[in-house]
């Protein structure tokens, strides 16, 4: 709605507690609810009623701090009808409940403050609280106590991460989503489909060319090697099996990773001489791992001649999975 002329000041209106002991003074103290009011900006804004009769501000009376000072000193008999107290220019008050909409709460943040702050009273720390759709039931959000000396901001990642994941953070505030406790993938389980003939002291790559299991499809049993897929980086435990024929000489299995074109021996497993056939080398290792390592199996005997190790899924198999 327009006006003519001044727009109309909006005011928190007051009626000050009633002053009902006049005692031949001039000076009396203003209360509001018992406490000492002073939320004015200066006299002009005073309803003093004495004797039924309005009062001019500052020719019959002025205020400083809580003191209301009439010009000359009150008689027995006078009474101080009223005290109102207009409000100061765009003080709107207290708002009523439910009167604030979300339209008037659009709260700006800069580079050094938050655009909504929640404060504690000197006993609880500021928290935030979301109820449910019938305002029965809420949750909270506090912040940490006082002694904790606690200042830092969290920012949230850009999509709402997938199922089983967690909000873990970079040591710096920023989250990002995780898996919430292993769930051992990615895994693989591969096994020599028939036995494999092994050339005497030399170093035979492994053909495990039968899958058991494998999460995410990240073995190639056609290489007969298995590399670390994208986003997977991490501890992972690795193992092998290898049952030889008839040896009567040393028998190897060691597990190899290739990490950017260069090859290294992780852990061998072996077993020495004897004729006995069935007898296995087996081993298992904890080791971190990079997106693209690969890992495959080799096998070696001192024997004289071809010796084989036997397939079939209890005999020779190498698997894996990732730990943390």
């Amino acid at each position: 709605m327009a006006y003519i002329g001044k727009t109309p000041i909006t005011g928190n209106f007051v009626k000050l507690d009633a002053i009902t002991v006049v005692n031949g003074q001039a000076g009396y103290t203003m209360n509001n609810g018992g406490s000492a009011f002073t939320d004015y900006e200066n006299v002009n804004q005073f309803l003093v009623s004495l004797n039924g009769i309005l009062q001019a501000p500052t020719d019959s009376f002025t205020v400083s701090g809580s003191t209301l000072t009439f010009a000359s000193n009150l008689a027995t008999g006078d009474v101080i009808d009223f005290v109102i107290v207009l409000g100061n220019t765009l003080d709107i008050g207290t708002p009523s409940d439910a009167t604030v909409t979300q339209a008037k709460t659009n709260f700006v943040s800069t580079s050094s403050n938050a655009g909504l702050q929640i404060k504690g009273d000197n006993t609880t720390a500021g928290t935030l609280q979301l109820n449910c759709e019938q305002n029965s039931h809420g949750i909270k959000l506090r912040s940490p106590s006082h002694s904790a000396g606690a200042s830092y901001t969290l920012t949230f990642p850009n999509d709402d991460g997938s199922s089983g994941e967690a909000l873990t953070t970079n040591g710096s505030g920023v989250l990002s989503w995780a898996s919430a406790g292993s769930d051992f993938t990615p895994n693989f389980l591969t096994y020599l489909g028939s036995s494999q003939s092994l050339a005497t002291n030399t170093n035979t790559l492994v053909t495990f060319n039968t899958e058991v299991y494998d999460s995410d499809s990240s073995f190639n049993t056609t290489s007969y090697n298995y590399t670390i897929p994208s986003g997977e980086a991490g501890k992972y435990v690795l193992y092998f099996q290898l049952r030889r024929e008839t040896f009567a000489s040393r028998f190897f299995g060691t597990i190899i990773r290739t990490r950017s074109g260069s090859e290294s021996d992780l852990i061998s497993a072996e077993v020495n001489g004897g004729s006995d056939a069935y007898d296995t080398v087996y081993s298992m290792i904890l080791t971190d791992c990079l997106v693209g390592d690969t890992f495959h199996i080799i096998a070696k005997h001192t024997d004289s001649g071809n010796r084989s190790i036997y397939g079939g899924s209890s005999s020779s198999f190498f698997g894996g999975y990732k730990l943390v």
